[in-house]
């Protein structure tokens, strides 16, 4: 891969990636176009979404330092509740637990940890077979034509929620959680599906979009300690690396360029526009494979 392919990979993985549009989907039909190769797995696309994860974190830094805070309390409460429990069995008393679970950023937090467990769980037990969907011609181009067709059933449903971080249920942060895992096969929006996955579920559109921003960055962080392994193979080279740590660099810039422009953008534009979009961009790709 060139410098100059690394760096429109780049500003596509940071337009794209904020839209619910696959931006997998789209790297690999752009690669493919290109004549690029994936003798590294999807460490490149991996390390792209890093880069737009960066700029994702930079945004919500506010919200983010206020979960990672939550966190660390729900851990020590649940360490202390332990302590307790062995004291109650010892001494007979009843002394009361602390509540896990209570305030607004916990409960999201809580949210976001249920979400991980099935993303985690597909996205591992999926590895080779994402590599070689990654590879087919044709895949990329399917997953958008799907892609498109789900974003244009959520539109004609006019599903139109309210839920906040405090209605929203362990069940509806565990359907958006597969929707995640499923993501990782090329042309399959992660945006879109798990955006469209809360809005069936009742969520609000703007909570909706947050949420699914927010659950996107420990997927993201696990995809790439899985996938660094790579920078260690025989395939890795010292040039290569440098092209693949310049890519992650220029979609973490461009992402951070528009990513408050596309939030805005997500919230207002109708779905059925991404939808038309996906299915002209899934025709281009398979039309251009079989040409």
């Amino acid at each position: 891969m060139s410098v100059i392919h690394a760096i429109i990979l780049g500003i596509i993985q940071g337009i794209t990636e904020f839209l619910p549009v696959s931006s997998f989907g789209h790297l690999c039909g752009v690669q493919d176009l290109l004549g690029g190769t994936r003798g590294t797995g999807v460490l490149f696309e991996v390390m792209l979404h890093l880069g737009t994860m960066v700029a994702l974190i930079l945004v919500f830094l506010k919200d983010i330092k206020k979960i990672g805070i939550e966190l660390i309390g729900m851990i020590l409460d649940l360490i202390g509740n332990a302590n307790i429990f062995l004291y109650n069995r010892r001494t007979g008393k009843e002394l009361t637990y602390a509540k896990i679970i209570s305030g607004t950023y916990r409960k999201l937090t809580a949210l976001i940890m249920v979400s991980t467990i099935p993303t985690v769980l597909i996205g591992y037990q999926c590895k080779r077979l994402v590599v070689r969907s990654a590879s087919s011609h044709m895949f990329s181009g399917i997953g958008i034509l799907l892609t498109g067709v789900i974003l244009l059933v959520v539109d004609y449903s006019n599903v139109n929620g309210s839920k906040g971080t405090k209605e929203t249920s362990f069940g509806d942060a565990m359907w958006m959680g597969i929707c995640q895992g499923l993501s990782v096969f090329p042309g399959l929006s992660r945006f879109g599906l798990t955006m469209s996955a809360g809005l069936f579920c009742g969520l609000g559109r703007k909570f909706a979009v947050k949420y699914s921003l927010l659950m996107s960055i420990p997927a993201v962080v696990g995809a790439f300690f899985v996938e660094m392994g790579e920078f260690t193979s025989v395939h890795m080279t010292v040039g290569q690396g440098f092209t693949y740590v310049l890519g992650m660099i220029v979609a973490g810039i461009t992402g951070y360029l528009v990513i408050r422009f596309m939030l805005k953008l997500s919230n207002q534009v109708r779905l059925r526009y991404f939808a038309f979009y996906s299915f002209a961009a899934g025709i281009l790709i398979l039309a251009a494979n079989y040409i």
